[in-house]
């Protein structure tokens, strides 16, 4: 079962040669078998207490999932904290498996 996230994406617009970035959000869906880590990440949580991120709690934790495309990889930073992250992705498919 695919799973529904929230992805924090650097806004290619803002961006100009060597200044920050800027972030927007957008609904992103990860399949739970495309998963190979999951880890904080401090870098947007900077950024958000810096200013540069969307109307969020400053207590906002964020995550960067690593998923498995063959050959390569993909990272996605989503927001919460992995613990939470971790068990959206995983409990809902557990869940399928128990019917």
């Amino acid at each position: 079962m695919i799973v529904k996230l929230i992805e924090v994406e650097p806004r290619k617009e803002a961006q100009t040669l060597g200044a920050p970035p800027e972030y927007s959000l957008r609904e992103v869906f990860v399949n739970p078998d495309q998963v190979v880590c999951l880890r904080a990440d401090e870098t947007v949580k900077q950024h958000l207490r810096e200013g540069r991120m969307p109307d969020l709690d400053q207590g906002q934790s964020f995550t960067r999932i690593h998923m498995n495309r063959g050959n390569s990889g993909l990272d996605v930073v989503v927001v919460g904290a992995p613990a939470a992250v971790e068990e959206k992705i995983f409990k809902t498919q557990s869940r399928l498996l128990k019917g």
